[in-house]
């Protein structure tokens, strides 16, 4: 039996941003700036102190030696052998050398220097260092107390710097996932990115290098859809005539298999022709609901009964939702079409509430077409080496549920078969609802 490894703790959501980032790296920075300065301060001042107390220690102890040698007295703060006398600097002295060292003596610092006197003994004397102790002290408090604040002003300035180039960054990526969501007219509009009055660019920084960019290929993306929009419009337009006269033209042919042929294909025309043209209004974003009262359960039973045999209602629970009914039949109607083209009967529609599922029992929808949604005209390949197509059917539907303000989503059973889901705007109160138990039609 394996032994998971133990998960390593998560951070907190926060602490991947770029403020708390740049935060951690300034504190870090100014703390190692702060103890290298302050270190540095230290050691000189500590070196010119200690300095000028050992110059003292052996003016003095030159002094006594020569009283010393004399035979005179030595004075207060001397002596031979003295008490309190640091044992490292009396070997020193004992040894033949002359020395100084800093240590405590009637818990008061005290720069001792000590040389040799005769029998192995030390000649010492010693100058009160408290002053200069004291003088160390305060240096150490007024660094810590600069490093301390100088830290907290940097940490404020960098934090309102920082902060207004996230502020912009997140301005940046809200504005691109709109315009992933299709909304092509935002723009961040970075006013470091815009041209003053004069009309000469101003000096931009990276994040409004990033800004204009992204207005830019918004401009660019949205010119490029517009033109494919009218062309779409156009060519439907175009060829809406040669098709009426070529419909009729198919009328007056003698009845036999070649004029079936053509009939049915020039209904094929004028279909995706029509598609066509319901596209290209609904990518103008010009479309108008008509919106009215309407139960879903009668409204879905119409859609059901036209679209043939294979077709079953169920009606979990009826509601009464304000929509447009010609174009919600156009999205059932495209959904139930679409489920008896390219999956396998029974197409059940359910309705329950106002949420309207379209399901079938084939191989389900293509794994792109999950994950991303309905594309115009592409195919897939199917296990049986044939090519699966979703035409226009998907794309209308998806789009007339945006304009009756609906969600259309797609997924696959997990049994096996493609389920479209419709959840249509419906508020509970003061609503007409009108519950039923499930019943089935065809």
């Amino acid at each position: 039996m394996s032994r998971r490894p133990p998960r390593t703790p998560r951070l907190p959501a926060w602490t991947a941003t770029l403020t708390w980032k740049a935060a951690v790296f300034i504190t870090v920075m100014c703390c190692a700036l702060a103890a290298l300065l302050g270190a540095l301060v230290h050691v000189s001042v500590t070196n010119q102190t200690v300095g000028q107390a050992r110059e003292r220690a052996l003016v003095r102890l030159k002094e006594v030696t020569e009283r010393y040698e004399a035979g005179d007295r030595l004075g207060p703060g001397a002596g031979v052998d003295p008490a309190g006398l640091p044992s490292r600097l009396r070997d020193l002295a004992a040894s033949g050398q002359r020395g100084t060292m800093v240590a405590a003596h009637d818990s008061r610092p005290t720069m001792w220097a000590a040389g040799p006197a005769d029998g192995q003994r030390a000649l010492a004397v010693q100058v009160d260092y408290a002053q200069g102790a004291r003088t160390i002290e305060g240096l150490d408090r007024a660094i810590l107390g600069s490093s301390v604040l100088a830290i907290g002003a940097t940490l404020l300035v960098g934090a309102f710097a920082v902060t207004r180039v996230t502020r912009r960054l997140h301005q940046t990526a809200q504005v691109a996932r709109r315009i992933s969501a299709g909304d092509l007219d935002a723009r961040v509009q970075d006013p470091h990115s815009v041209p003053d009055t004069s009309g000469v660019p101003r000096h931009q920084d990276e994040v409004a290098a990033v800004a204009g960019a992204l207005d830019t290929m918004a401009s660019t993306l949205q010119g490029k859809l517009l033109s494919e929009q009218r062309f779409t419009a156009d060519v439907a337009h175009e060829l809406r005539t040669p098709l009426t006269g070529l419909h009729a033209a198919a009328e007056l042919l003698p009845p036999g298999r070649p004029t079936e042929l053509v009939r049915d294909r020039v209904a094929a025309l004028r279909t995706l022709t029509e598609d066509l043209l319901e596209i290209s209004r609904l990518d103008s974003k010009r479309e108008r609901v008509d919106l009215d009262a309407h139960h879903l359960a009668p409204l879905a039973e119409r859609v059901v009964r036209s679209s043939g045999e294979g077709t079953e209602l169920v009606v979990v629970r009826d509601v009464c939702v304000d929509t447009d009914r010609r174009r919600l039949e156009r999205v059932l109607g495209n959904l139930v079409a679409n489920a008896l083209k390219h999956g396998r009967p029974p197409v059940v529609v359910t309705v329950d509430g106002p949420v309207v599922s379209v399901r079938d029992h084939g191989e389900g929808f293509p794994d792109y077409l999950v994950e991303h949604g309905p594309q115009r005209f592409r195919t897939e390949g199917t296990s049986k080496g044939t090519s699966k197509g979703h035409g226009l059917g998907l794309t209308i539907a998806l789009g007339q549920s945006a304009v009756l303000g609906a969600r259309l989503t797609f997924a696959n059973a997990p049994d096996g078969g493609a389920v479209a889901t419709l959840r249509l705007p419906f508020e509970t109160a003061g609503d007409g609802e009108e519950s039923g138990g499930p019943h089935g039609g065809s």
